[in-house]
């Protein structure tokens, strides 16, 4: 009854500034609003827009890789000087160490253990280097002793993103999904300068969502059984390489018969956004897979920081279109000389558009791909992780269509895009550049693993590091020495009604077990594989019944098969050579 009240009053005054020739005529427009105390503030200046964060803030940054990232707020914060910030951020941008001497390249640097082989420098039997004291040392090795010949300067660093904020030693902790190709993010991690809360990129995502929402926690079975639940996860590594600080356990409860884990919601102080264009109303939208991790942290924080690329005057957008209401923003920027780089730029030439044709077994790549090629089905929708997977839909038929969905916001992927058909706001997952193909559309993380964890997708095809031998999946991590992440892998296969699909060489280096009876390092999923695809041989696999070996490799036995495969299997007694796509 008040608010209608209050609209009828407002109604009458409209009415009566109309009447009289007053604002009504000068071309002015009435407007109710249900609050008197937010008003989107505009910025010129992206270090006046953020100069309130104080130390030890926790900030909520969007981007994926270096799509949507808010360049302008991030240099902003770098000429602050703020310190011991929490940053919550899918990644960390990029930061690429490259040894030099001399002011010439020598090697990219990902240095991850105290003591690595050098393995491309100079071309000569000078292999191995050490550093000490942020010196490089390149020596030659004589039985077990080296001696120093060559010493070189510290380390160049090309960074970007909240890469220059790493560089800088401004941020304390980073609550991230994935490490990826960041060299100095994986270094300071793993020598104990920084503290990392490896968290899955779906729950990352529903996380801040739930911030955003008033929700304060969720379950999920994204993670059970994996040290995301069990806990023991290192957070901050002592510099003898032992865990300073790990990760708690999470409670875990049983919904018909399926078990999920308890994850809290994540809010932020300072929401720092890239979006395209804002209303002079704060209205915003973003464009394409851009959208990414912005849309949910617009509403998970105290203060939300947009830039923007354009400010546009208030009725340009349809109500319909905009992405985020003005209530959500708190402060607006136009910012200034965008780079948006790309990370990585991939493109196709006109002569690429049909896969060449390669004779059967001419690789092991090229043998699991096309066996992979036979996993897709007309009509269903797929996620396919970089490498095999993604290089597998080069062999989709003509005469079939497979929905492509890329857990960064886009269902309905292309090839990649010809030279003239770059867009930096358009990546898939592997940071690549892409296309889509008509009927494709965009959305957030958080929509975008709505439908990965609701089972919307029919088949995930990625790599693995081990699998054992009741479908136990791991690929993220060796504890101590690499440290790439989860990303979206642990929800991608954290739905029973999705189909997973391993692909991988069936050995490691020096013919180690990847097939295995219990997987060594830490899981991706529990019992969550239906199929292994490898150069030797397929298997499917049950939960409770294990391996069954259901397509060998022309000239193979199955005696080979055994000597390559770390446990015991079964033989269908429809056992037949493994098939391969045609071309």
């Amino acid at each position: 009854m008040a608010a209608l009240k209050l609209l009828s009053s407002g109604l009458r005054l409209c009415a009566s500034a109309r009447g009289s020739g007053g604002a009504w005529s000068k071309g002015y427009v009435c407007y109710f609003s249900t609050s008197t105390h937010h008003h989107t503030k505009f910025y010129s200046d992206p270090v006046e827009a953020i100069k309130d964060i104080p130390d030890g803030a926790t900030i909520l940054v969007g981007g994926f890789g270096l799509c949507g990232i808010p360049e302008n707020l991030i240099g902003a914060l770098l000429k602050s000087g703020v310190k011991g910030l929490t940053a919550v951020s899918n990644n960390a941008g990029y930061a690429k160490e490259v040894l030099t001497t001399k002011g010439k390249q020598v090697i990219d640097l990902k240095v991850h253990q105290k003591y690595l082989q050098y393995q491309r420098a100079m071309k000569c039997f000078y292999t191995h280097f050490f550093i000490r004291n942020c010196m490089f040392f390149i020596c030659k090795r004589s039985n077990m002793s080296f001696t120093c010949v060559y010493t070189l300067s510290p380390w160049r660093v090309n960074n970007f993103g909240l890469g220059l904020l790493l560089h800088s030693r401004q941020i304390k902790r980073m609550v991230s999904s994935y490490v990826g190709e960041n060299a100095e993010f994986e270094r300071q991690y793993l020598a104990g300068e920084l503290e990392v809360e490896l968290t899955p990129q779906g729950t990352l995502a529903e996380r801040i969502r739930a911030g955003g929402a008033g929700v304060p926690a969720f379950y999920t079975s994204t993670g059970y059984g994996t040290l995301i639940q069990e806990g023991g996860s290192p957070i901050k590594y002592n510099k003898d390489g032992s865990i300073a600080i790990a990760s708690k356990p999470k409670e875990v409860r049983e919904f018909n018969g399926q078990h999920f884990i308890l994850e809290e919601a994540i809010t932020g102080d300072f929401a720092l956004i890239k979006a395209w264009k804002a209303d002079r109303a704060g209205n915003v939208i973003f464009r394409k897979s851009a959208r990414n991790f912005n849309l949910p942290m617009c509403k998970a924080a105290e203060t939300t920081v947009v830039e923007v690329e354009e400010i546009v005057d208030i009725g340009s957008f349809a109500p319909e279109d905009i992405h985020i209401p003005k209530i959500y923003v708190h402060r607006l920027i136009k910012g200034e000389a965008y780079e948006k780089r790309i990370e990585r730029l991939s493109i196709r030439k006109e002569e690429d558009g049909k896969a060449k044709s390669v004779k059967p077994g001419d690789s092991v790549r090229e043998r699991i791909i096309k066996r992979a090629a036979l996993e897709f089905e007309d009509g269903m929708y797929a996620n396919l992780g970089i490498g095999i997977p993604l290089l597998a839909s080069n062999f989709i038929s003509p005469n079939m269509t497979v929905h492509l969905q890329s857990e960064n916001g886009v269902l309905g992927l292309g090839p990649y895009p010809l030279k003239n058909e770059v867009d930096a706001d358009l990546i898939n997952a592997g940071k690549e550049t892409v296309t889509v193909l008509p009927g494709a559309s965009y959305f957030s993380s958080d929509e975008s693993f709505a439908m990965i964890r609701g089972g919307h997708v029919d088949l995930t095809m990625l790599g693995a590091m081990q699998v054992s031998r009741y479908g136990d999946l791991a690929n993220w991590m060796i504890p101590g020495k690499m440290v790439k992440g989860m990303g979206g892998a642990m929800d991608l296969v954290s739905s029973a009604k999705t189909k997973v699909v391993v692909t991988m060489e069936h050995s490691a280096k020096g013919n180690a077990h990847k097939i295995m009876e219990k997987c060594t390092l830490p899981l991706t999923g529990k019992q969550c594989v239906n199929r292994i695809i490898t150069e030797k041989a397929v298997f499917d696999v049950d939960k409770k019944e294990g391996l069954t070996l259901i397509e060998i490799w022309e000239g193979l036995t199955v005696d080979d098969i055994k000597k390559s495969t770390g446990c015991d299997f079964a033989v269908s007694p429809k056992l037949m050579p493994m098939q391969q796509i045609a071309s």
